[in-house]
């Protein structure tokens, strides 16, 4: 197994200096995606082990531990990972599209390979979803569970984030808020039914190195996409739920 490492963030793991854990592959093709090394498995990588000895090493240093990627719920061996992170006292952050329920389900059953912290992603209406390409081919750490025609995205993300809200454990929603019309007041009418009471962001998009090039052309003005931060956050409020802009942060 290997990994791409930043050893220390201080962003990404709320209220904690952390390290972070970049796992290859993901199950999606986001066109705005800012990580496409990752998801197209040309990130300069280190052996998993190396990751682990940097954490041993700074363990009383970092604060916890952040499980991202690409989709880390592939990587068939994630509740051991958990484990040994744990082992040193350090709390575990998973950072999740939704897409595997299953794994979700299998690492919330034990306290030894439950996280600490979730972060959903919420991209658009789940209706949608269909539309980021489920990927047929495996990451190579992946098991079966969404391979095309078992069940639908949106089927997936429901499943994920009521398995979260009846977890028990911490967790945040997150929305990317894309330029023009590719996200709208619909979509969070739509999402909100998936979310609780727990933290909801909303950040603004901004091009360079998506998946899609032609995305990196479609950032908006600092002012416009603040606005539209601000309007679907507002949007999300009407509807009970406790939405977070760049402004109100």
């Amino acid at each position: 197994m290997k990994i791409a490492l930043r050893k220390t963030s201080l962003t990404d793991y709320p209220g904690r200096i952390s390290s972070v854990f970049f796992i290859p592959g993901c199950n999606l093709r986001c066109p705005w995606c800012h990580n496409p090394e990752l998801v197209l498995g040309t990130a300069p990588l280190i052996n998993l082990e190396e990751g682990l000895a940097h954490l041993r090493k700074r363990q009383s240093v970092i604060g916890g531990v952040v499980l991202s990627g690409g989709e880390p719920c592939l990587y068939t061996g994630l509740g051991d990972l958990v484990k040994e992170i744990k082992k040193l006292s350090l709390p575990v952050k998973l950072d999740t599209n939704g897409m595997c329920p299953a794994m979700l389900e299998g690492l919330f059953r034990n306290e030894e390979t439950r996280p600490d912290y979730i972060a959903l992603d919420l991209k658009i209406s789940p209706v949608k979803y269909k539309m980021l390409g489920i990927a047929d081919r495996r990451s190579p750490h992946r098991g079966t569970e969404t391979r095309r025609g078992e069940q639908e995205p949106e089927e997936l993300l429901k499943k994920s984030a009521e398995l979260i809200r009846r977890s028990g454990i911490i967790h945040e929603y997150r929305t990317l808020v894309l330029p023009g019309s590719f996200i709208t007041g619909k979509d969070i009418e739509e999402l909100a039914p998936l979310t609780d009471e727990a933290p909801w962001y909303f950040r603004p998009f901004r091009g360079g190195n998506c998946l899609d090039p032609a995305w990196n052309s479609m950032e908006e003005s600092t002012k416009t996409a603040s606005e539209r931060s601000i309007t679907l956050a507002e949007k999300a409020k009407e509807l009970g739920k406790n939405a977070i802009s760049p402004v109100n942060r």
